[in-house]
C-alpha cells in the first residue's frame, strides 16, 4: 500500500467520524454516541483499528510519516468523541436543533506511552520474524526439570544454589512436593517447545527472568532475555554467526562485525561468548553455542540425526546500547519524563 493511499484512508475516516459524531449530538442520544465510539475507536473491531493494520503494508521509508499521521488522526477522533460527550452530557435543556461546532479545540487527553523495553521486544520479534524465527512464550514459574535438568545443569551445579535463584516453597503451601522457582532463563521455553514439536525448530523466546542479583547500574533482580534456538540437520557454528550478524546489523544499523570467544555453558557444546564491533568499539553481546547432545536427548531428539544452535541476549542491554542509557535503574524507576523520550 502506498503512503498516499494510507493517508487517504485516514482522511476519509476522519470525515466519516465527524459526520457520525455530529449526528449523535444532533439527536442528543447517549446510545448513538456510544455506538459511534465503538464503531470508530473500538479496541478490537473499530474502523481505526482496521486502518492501523495497513500501516505494516506501507513501504519502510514512508512508515515514519504514515505513523505520525495515524497518531494525529487517532487524537482527532478522540477529540471528536470528547467534544460530543461534553455536548450531550452537559447539554442540559439544549434542544436537538442546537448544534455544537466540533471543529473547536477540545481538551486533549493524556495518552499513555509504550515503555522502551516493550518497544525493544517488539522490534526484536520483528527482526527475528524476518529471519524465519517464531516468537514463543512460556510460564515464569518453572520446575527443576525445565529450568535445570533438561538444560544439562546437574544438582551439584552452582547455578542451582538457593542464593542464586528465587525458589518457591510449594511443599509448605500444600501444592505438592518438588522445587519450583521463578525462571532464571528463558531457555525453559525452548525445552517446552522441543518436548512437544519435532525438528525443524526455529524459535525465539522472550520474557522476564529473575535472579537475586544486587541492584546496580548494570544489574537488576528482574530483567528480560531473548533466546534463539534452531534445530535441524547439518546446523553449524557458521549458521549461528551469520544469524547473529544479521540480527545485530538490523537492530543497531550498519554492518556489525561479530567475533566468538571460547566459553562454557552447560547447555551448549562448544560454547562461546559473542562480541560485536559497533561504532569502532568491541562490546560483549551475549552467550551462544551448539546445543549440547545431552539437551537433545532430554527432549527425545537423536543427536546423531539433528544438530542445533542457541544464543541468549539481554534485552535491557540491547535497549541501553541503542539509546545510550548508562544505568538500568532508569528503565524501572517510573520517571515518565525520562521514559517519554523513547
Amino acid at each position: 500500500m502506498s503512503l498516499n493511499d494510507f493517508i487517504k484512508q485516514l482522511d476519509d475516516l476522519v470525515e466519516s467520524a465527524a459526520h457520525s459524531f455530529e449526528n449523535a449530538i444532533r439527536e442528543v442520544d447517549k446510545q448513538i454516541l456510544e455506538e459511534t465510539r465503538v464503531e470508530y475507536l473500538g479496541a478490537k473491531s473499530g474502523k481505526l483499528k482496521e486502518v492501523q493494520k495497513n500501516l505494516g503494508k506501507v513501504p519502510k521509508d514512508d512508515k515514519p510519516v504514515a505513523g505520525k499521521r495515524f497518531n494525529e488522526v487517532k487524537t482527532r477522533l478522540e477529540e471528536l468523541f470528547q467534544s460530543a460527550t461534553e455536548a450531550i452530557m452537559g447539554g442540559g435543556g439544549k434542544g436537538k436543533s442546537e448544534k455544537l461546532d466540533v471543529t473547536l479545540p477540545g481538551v486533549r487527553p493524556r495518552l499513555g506511552h509504550i515503555h522502551p523495553i516493550t518497544q525493544t521486544i517488539d522490534e526484536l520479534k520483528d527482526i527475528m520474524g524476518r529471519l524465519g524465527f517464531s516468537a514463543v512464550e512460556g510460564p515464569e514459574i518453572e520446575d527443576d526439570w525445565h529450568n535445570f535438568e533438561a538444560l544439562n545443569i546437574p544438582l551439584e551445579h552452582p547455578a542451582r544454589d538457593p542464593l542464586d535463584n528465587f525458589y518457591l516453597n510449594v511443599a509448605a503451601s500444600g501444592t505438592g512436593g518438588g522445587n519450583q522457582l521463578m525462571r532464571s532463563q528463558t531457555s525453559t521455553v525452548q525445552i517446552r517447545v522441543m518436548e512437544n514439536h519435532k525438528p525443524p525448530i526455529r524459535i525465539v523466546s522472550l520474557g522476564r527472568v529473575y535472579r537475586p542479583d544486587e541492584i546496580d547500574a548494570t544489574h537488576y533482580a528482574m530483567f528480560h532475555q531473548i533466546e534463539g534456538l534452531l534445530v535441524d540437520t547439518n546446523v553449524t557454528m557458521a549458521d549461528l554467526k551469520y544469524v547473529l550478524r544479521l540480527f545485530a546489523s538490523s537492530y543497531l544499523g550498519g554492518d556489525v562485525e561479530i567475533r566468538f570467544r571460547p566459553s562454557f555453558f552447560p547447555f551448549t557444546e562448544p560454547s562461546v561468548e559473542v562480541d560485536m564491533r559497533w561504532q569502532d568499539t568491541w562490546l560483549e553481546f551475549g552467550g551462544a553455542g551448539m546445543v549440547d547432545p545431552n539437551v537433545l536427548k532430554a527432549v527425545g531428539y537423536d543427536p546423531e540425526e539433528v544438530t542445533g544452535f542457541a544464543f541468549g541476549l539481554g534485552v535491557e542491554r540491547l535497549c541501553m546500547r541503542r539509546h545510550g542509557i548508562h544505568d538500568i535503574r532508569y528503565l524501572y524507576d517510573s520517571n515518565t519524563k525520562f521514559l517519554a523520550q523513547f
